[in-house]
């Protein structure tokens, strides 16, 4: 309970009336100080006694949004209380801002009333929504109680995004393809892998009749799962090497990468020099833990450059890796690139200071000669991403192609149709067999059965 402004120039006129007729002996100006006085008092013990019963939530729609999608708070007001209320005052404090106010009209007994604001999210983060406040004022306007109606609330910001394509599977098998999903095994998949008990819910079609019919119970086909590519991306958060301005850049690339090897169902993994590690997994939990570590990190003191870059060299399991950086060293750069031992790719993005400085000279966009994608100001991560990705697509078809051609897919064509036929004897065509087929048909410029070659309809050479 307190008094208002209002109230606080009612009571110091009050107390000038007070004085002056003190002063000058006139008998108006105390009764005049002495009404004000009573009035101001009067406005307290009614707010003080003054009961109401109201009852508020809030919710959020949605909870969690990239930035620069819209979001709201939705307020609803039930008055419980048998009497009807006087003109509400609502303070909903947000972070980063000065908060929402709101006036709510008198409600009758039972009555219901909803309001809306929205929220703002032009930068990522999260917002602390809350305490909200209830206030109510008597009708002199001298005295206002405060009393709190719900609790803290938190929307989640999400780095801004960019459609990009997702990198290039890697060349080689991947030993841990698959790992997050073993109980998956025998539902859907390309290649035969073994025959298993026939289990309530199969499909018909599976039943391999030849092995039912010898071991007196029905066998079904259990296939293997697609391959399952990985992706690692490394975010450099150190206040050595970033600006503000550059981490938002650099947060957003590496959201966009990771939304992009999600959308290819690939087990993706997020590492930052201020030792967060994911893990490798999928799934629209884990992508989703990713995106709301990526909207609160913040450069770090303690980021340890080296030594995580040692960690991810120990743990390297193949897949592709993404290194989204901006003011990396160049003995740092030619220490990333020499991870490419130990993984299928290495692709490094670094953003220029003319990107997010106009003060600096421009320098070439693009791919440079060290294979560090460089992003300035007149090419966005959007666009040099993109056209670096189709390139390396093209690029690795042609490889195959020409690996083709001295016999190497001829090698594996024909391990793939040995295999295929000593396990079921159907001599049906194997991933192997296909793969040798499209790199042929590549080499001689053809269009196979999956479209022009390097533009499957996944945009990546891929069935």
């Amino acid at each position: 309970m307190m008094l208002t402004r209002q109230g606080w120039v009612s009571l110091a006129v009050a107390v000038a009336m007070l004085v002056a007729g003190r002063v000058f002996g006139t008998y108006e100006l105390y009764v005049l100080g002495t009404t004000v006085v009573a009035l101001v008092v009067g406005c307290l013990l009614y707010v003080w006694f003054r009961r109401i019963q109201i009852d508020i939530t809030r919710e959020l729609h949605p909870p969690r949004v990239f930035a620069g999608s819209p979001s709201r708070v939705d307020l609803r007001v039930e008055n419980q209380s048998r009497s009807r209320t006087p003109v509400l005052g609502l303070r909903d404090a947000v972070s980063g801002t000065r908060g929402a106010s709101l006036l709510v009209a008198p409600l009758a007994p039972g009555g219901v009333i909803r309001s809306a604001y929205r929220l703002p999210t032009e930068h990522r983060g999260v917002l602390a929504i809350g305490p909200l406040k209830a206030s109510m004022e008597d009708p002199f306007g001298m005295a206002r109680v405060w009393m709190q109606a719900t609790g803290v609330s938190e929307l989640t910001v999400y780095p801004r995004i960019d459609d990009v394509p997702p990198v290039p599977q890697t060349t080689g098998n991947d030993p841990m393809a698959g790992a997050e999903h073993p109980n998956a095994l025998g539902r859907s998949g390309d290649d035969f892998y073994a025959l298993r008990p026939y289990v309530l819910g199969d499909d018909l079609r599976r039943v391999h009749w030849p092995s039912t019919a010898r071991h007196d119970d029905m066998m079904v086909r259990q296939d293997e799962l697609p391959w399952q590519g990985r992706a690692t991306v490394f975010l450099d958060t150190r206040v050595t090497a970033t600006t503000p301005e550059s981490l938002e850049f650099a947060v957003s690339a590496a959201a966009s990468v990771v939304n992009a090897s999600n959308r290819r169902q690939d087990l993706v993994r997020l590492i930052t020099t201020d030792g967060t590690d994911s893990g490798f997994a999928a799934g629209h939990a884990h992508v989703e833990a990713i995106m709301e570590n990526l909207a609160a990190v913040q450069a770090s003191h303690d980021a340890a450059f080296l030594r995580v870059v040692d960690q991810m060299a120990r743990s390297a399991t193949g897949g592709a890796l993404i290194v989204v950086c901006s003011m990396a060293q160049p003995q740092e750069l030619e220490r990333l690139a020499r991870l490419r031992n130990r993984f299928g790719s290495v692709t490094i993005v670094q953003f220029h200071p003319s990107s997010w400085d106009s003060s600096v000279p421009e320098v070439a966009p693009g791919l440079l000669r060290d294979g560090v994608l460089r992003v300035t100001a007149s090419r966005t991560f959007a666009e040099i991403w993109t056209h670096a990705m189709r390139r390396g697509v093209r690029r690795d078809v042609a490889s195959a192609a020409s690996r083709g051609a001295v016999g190497g897919f001829g090698a594996m064509a024909s391990m793939g149709s040995t295999s295929a036929d000593s396990r079921d004897g159907s001599g049906a065509e194997t991933a192997f067999d296909r793969l040798a087929r499209h790199a042929a048909a590549a080499e001689a410029g053809a269009t196979t059965a999956w479209g022009p070659v390097g533009n499957g309809p996944n945009g990546n050479g891929r069935r």
